[in-house]
């Protein structure tokens, strides 16, 4: 199988993808054609059908595996693929295992250094709330390794979740080093649970897109609630340290026009801000780059970082 990842510019693909999206369009010339997204294990590619009424495009939906003849061309320093044939492939052509973008470390390994991590959360309270979902759950356990932290964007891979969790509890406990005054056992156990509200925003591979729940409520308020209702089941939990976890997992985001019901009020929640916010971008740089292939030249304008980026220099 040719993977996404090893793509070149000129390749001529015969192969099996997962269809993610697709759309109708309408071209400046007033011709229809079809943005389509194909996903493997080792990525995405878009792809453009620009003559969808072609006798060689067969009929196809999103979440289907469809067998394509197509080329790899370059538009803005960005890898995509112009489809000539396509066609629903035959259950025996594929094995699904291949089309789902997995973490490229190892899941046990991350959790384990996830939970050695936790280790160093002292207060009782704050140990009993990571011990019920983290340590005796095993059906969150099993769902929170596998889950992505993103529909797109960063880290939408199987173990996406797990792997962005543990790098922003890494950033934390550096702050909580050179800022000695923060509080570790709140910062540590916010950045443990400031994302398990994606486990019922968004949906499992392959999927792996907004729910209903997700729409209308969003990860940050369904989070919120999640350790809510661990506080409140354990006897004495003080208030306060429970409203000053939640805070932390609201504001999270940082400005409410990026999604917080709460800007941060409290040293830990901005803290919790700027590792959540550096591990996203990072991670979203890498992808981005990692993307590229081996071009490295100027990508071309990027809107999400509203700049033109290159990679650096290699010596």
């Amino acid at each position: 199988m040719k993977y996404i990842e090893a793509f070149h510019e000129g390749d001529k693909i015969n192969e099996v993808y997962l269809c993610k999206y697709k759309q109708m369009a309408t071209a400046k010339n007033g011709k229809s054609y079809e943005n389509v997204i194909l996903q493997d294990k080792t990525g995405t590619i878009d792809a453009k059908i620009w003559d969808p009424g072609s006798s060689g495009i067969g009929d196809f939906s999103v979440m289907d595996y469809v067998f394509v003849t197509g080329d790899i061309t370059s538009f803005q320093g960005t890898l995509q693929m112009s489809i000539k044939r396509l066609r629903r492939a035959d259950e025996t052509e594929y094995v699904a295992a291949d089309y789902l973008p997995v973490s490229e470390k190892d899941i046990d390994q991350m959790y384990a250094e996830l939970m050695d991590y936790m280790k160093l959360v002292k207060n009782p309270y704050l140990q009993k709330l990571i011990q019920m979902y983290f340590v005796d759950n095993a059906a969150f356990i099993e769902t929170f390794k596998k889950h992505s932290a993103a529909k797109t964007v960063h880290h939408s891979f199987v173990g996406g979740l797990l792997e962005h969790t543990l790098g922003v509890v890494k950033l934390c406990v550096f702050y909580t080093k050179q800022y000695p005054f923060l509080n570790k056992d709140l910062l540590l156990t916010a950045a443990l649970f400031h994302d398990v509200g994606k486990l019922k925003e968004i949906s499992n591979f392959p999927e792996n897109d907004y729910t209903d729940d997700g729409q209308l409520l969003g990860h940050i308020v369904m989070g919120c609630e999640l350790v809510g209702f661990g506080c409140r089941h354990i006897k004495n939990f003080p208030k306060k340290l429970m409203s000053e976890l939640q805070h932390c997992i609201l504001a999270h985001h940082g400005e409410l026009e990026f999604g917080s019901p709460k800007k941060p009020a409290l040293a830990e929640a901005m803290a919790l801000n700027y590792a959540d916010n550096t591990d996203a971008k990072l991670e979203t740089m890498y992808e981005i780059l990692k993307g590229a292939g081996d071009n490295k030249e100027w990508l071309g304008f990027n809107r999400l970082f509203e700049s033109n980026l290159r990679k650096s220099t290699e010596y």
